[in-house]
């Protein structure tokens, strides 16, 4: 059976789930997206990948800044939509535009919930060390990610997973589980279970978290450094210039917090050491330690800010 489905999503992420729903053959009756955003040197207005790609497939775009005037959920609701699918939005959707659709409304969340349910779950799963998460599909409530589940696909977190190789992957895995689940609801036999377990919240990342604190662990500034890439990514300072790093791996070394062990990026930290593989300087390309110690003459035995 054929579902009118409502489509509520913005970034990248959000774009391999409408995909896979058009080609199950259900029926998009309109998408939501967050307005277009200045962007770039120009700071041109753009419109969000998910909007982008809409207007590629011919669906009907609304851009509303808020679902708090009433008359946004009037045109929900005058849509006649069996379902609402959400995937990263970025809004906080109301009780009255939840009940809209005549079976609601479905989200998309990247984690194993109840753990990091909020703003930041895939960066912060890899921040605290996790070695695995979920894509999980649940019935949207009125709290933060506290709806019961429907379907759930695990997925490893590899060591060397950055938030960008694991969004990824958990964008396809996720993406796979619209079709099973709008199948089940559409025969009426969606089945769901509450969440259990300890609730942690994945906080929106902190621009304060991006600097480097050569003081920390290895292992844990490793996972930090990999949460954050590659937006914001992690940096430390050069002079007054910041520094981002792009490339790391984590080793054996001892010296005092923050200093550079060899020429080739091995910076040592309160325990064990990173090596520093590829950086960026603010305003120049990407380029190897080598390089970039070479450019700015920095040697062993110097101590990184």
């Amino acid at each position: 059976m054929t579902l009118r489905v409502v489509f509520m999503g913005t970034p990248d992420f959000a774009v391999t789930s409408l995909s896979e729903i058009l080609a199950a053959g259900h029926e998009v009756v309109c998408v939501y997206t967050q307005p277009p955003r200045k962007s770039g040197r120009g700071q041109s207005l753009t419109k969000s990948p998910v909007h982008q790609f809409a207007d590629v497939m011919g669906l009907p775009v609304r851009t509303p800044e808020s679902f708090r005037k009433p008359k946004v959920i009037d045109g929900l609701e005058a849509l006649n939509a069996d379902v609402a699918c959400v995937v990263a939005y970025g809004q906080i959707l109301p009780q009255r535009a939840l009940d809209a659709p005549r079976e609601g409304c479905l989200n998309l969340h990247a984690s194993l919930l109840p753990r990091w349910r909020g703003a930041a779950p895939v960066q912060r799963a890899i921040m605290a060390g996790d070695t695995q998460t979920a894509a999980q599909i649940m019935r949207m409530a009125k709290g933060l990610d506290t709806g019961d589940i429907v379907m759930s696909a695990i997925e490893p977190i590899k060591p060397t997973d950055t938030s960008g190789t694991l969004f990824a992957r958990l964008a396809q895995t996720g993406a796979q589980l619209w079709s099973p689940v709008l199948a089940a609801l559409s025969r009426g036999g969606l089945q769901s279970t509450p969440q259990t377990g300890e609730a942690s919240y994945a906080a929106k990342i902190d621009k304060a978290e991006s600097k480097i604190d050569w003081t920390m662990p290895a292992a844990k500034l490793d996972c930090r450094i990999r949460g954050l890439l590659p937006s914001p990514g992690a940096y430390f300072m050069q002079g007054d210039k910041r520094v981002k790093v792009l490339k790391i791996a984590l080793e054996d070394g001892t010296g005092k917090p923050g200093e550079v062990l060899d020429e080739a990026g091995l910076i040592a930290c309160v325990s064990g050491a990173l090596r520093l593989i590829t950086v960026q300087p603010a305003g120049k390309s990407a380029m190897s330690f080598e390089d970039f110690a070479r450019g700015y003459q920095i040697k062993p035995g110097a101590v990184l800010s």
